[in-house]
């Protein structure tokens, strides 16, 4: 019983002795701090991939590290990768325990939201962090910028929404005149048959029956030669000069009147002239 004894205290002394006692929560707290100094370091050199791997082994090593995860997000955030910076500020700002702390991770939770353009959501984290710190001039003075920018965005938001209910009526007015127009177009039309001439309106259909009729008849006269014309085609007259033809037409008619003239004269010769009748008694 004796050697039994002493073989089961040595067995008991070796698993004790083999596991791990945990530390004290200081003691984690610090070893968290010193990851977050060493991930700083990696920072500071764009040794981005090391110092996230640091970061993330400080934050698992205690909950009671704000620190941690609000340089991580900071990280992010000089990445552009937003989403990610906005939990890691979020997580921080769980985290803190002291206003300072809280009003660090708010500021910046308002400023991924300025990012996305989400200013409604922004001015809420700015008045937050200014509830942990009501005099930090940089936070107001974001608070006042994102006022302003919701502001505009709903005055836009308004206008295109006033925009969208005014379009039917203006689809609607355009068509009315578009109709209008129309109807005063055909009743111009019609007045204007019922102004015109009957005696018009049939020598419309003459002109038409005529000009119907003008075909291949009217081309086979205008190709017929004209008898009358000499055979050999002249050029046609100058403006303001008479072509040979006319003129030879115009010495027959001279001469034909002459003849006419020299026969009349002729006559009185031979007749005398005429003597006055006495009126009858």
């Amino acid at each position: 019983m004796k050697y039994c004894a002493l073989i089961f205290s040595f067995f008991y002394a070796l698993v004790c002795f083999g596991q791990e006692e945990p530390l004290p929560d200081y003691e984690v707290l610090e070893e968290s701090k010193k990851l977050t100094w060493e991930a700083g370091k990696e920072l500071a050199s764009d040794d981005f991939i090391s110092a996230e791997a640091t970061l993330r082994k400080a934050i698992s090593k205690s909950a009671d590290n704000p620190a941690a995860p609000y340089n991580l997000g900071n990280a992010y955030y000089e990445k552009e990768s937003f989403g990610e910076a906005f939990g890691r500020f979020k997580e921080a700002g769980e985290r803190a325990g002291e206003k300072p702390d809280k009003h660090r991770a708010y500021h910046n939770m308002g400023n991924v939201y300025m990012q996305q353009k989400d200013y409604e959501k922004a001015v809420e984290a700015y008045k937050e962090a200014l509830r942990n710190n009501p005099g930090d001039d940089e936070t107001r003075y974001n608070l006042a910028l994102a006022k302003e920018l919701l502001k505009k965005d709903q005055e836009n938001q308004d206008q295109n929404e006033d925009d969208q209910n005014e379009q039917p009526d203006q689809d609607e007015q355009e068509k009315e005149n578009q109709d209008q127009n129309e109807d005063q177009n055909q009743g111009g039309e019609d007045q204007q048959e019922e102004n015109q001439d009957p005696n018009e309106q049939e020598g419309d259909s003459e002109k038409e029956e005529n000009k119907e009729g003008d075909g291949p008849e009217k081309e086979e006269q205008e190709q017929k030669p004209n008898p009358s014309q000499p055979d050999e085609q002249k050029s046609p007259p100058r403006p303001n000069q008479l072509s040979p033809q006319q003129i030879e037409n115009l010495l027959e008619a001279m001469e034909n009147e002459e003849k006419k003239v020299k026969e009349k004269i002729d006559a009185q010769k031979i007749k005398g002239p005429k003597v006055k009748k006495e009126k009858d008694w």
